[in-house]
């Protein structure tokens, strides 16, 4: 497969900021469907930052993220409140 030649030779970790060159990057879709590429412009991450993630599934994650005003409310008021709106949903840790 032929590179792209509007592809750029380097890209920022969304994470920690460091410029990267795209061939040691990892693509990232918050919306995780990293496949379907029509009409995308992907964020990136850094391979020491990828490593560092969750791989786990995230389903509804992003809706509750802003559901609850992440990055608008206090850490404490967001933690509470995003505690409190699991447990309700999906039972606490301790029934699994």
């Amino acid at each position: 497969m032929w590179p792209s030649r509007n592809r750029t030779e380097t890209v920022t970790c969304l994470a920690c900021g460091d410029q990267v060159p795209r061939s040691m990057a990892r693509e990232y879709d918050k919306y995780g469907d990293r496949w379907d590429r029509e009409d995308k412009a992907f964020e990136h991450l850094c391979k020491s930052c990828h490593g560092d993630l969750c791989h786990h599934p995230r389903d509804e994650l992003e809706e509750l993220l802003v559901e609850l005003d992440a990055g608008e409310t206090g850490q404490d008021a967001f933690l509470y409140g995003y505690l409190s709106t699991v447990e309700e949903r999906y039972g606490t840790l301790e029934e699994r």
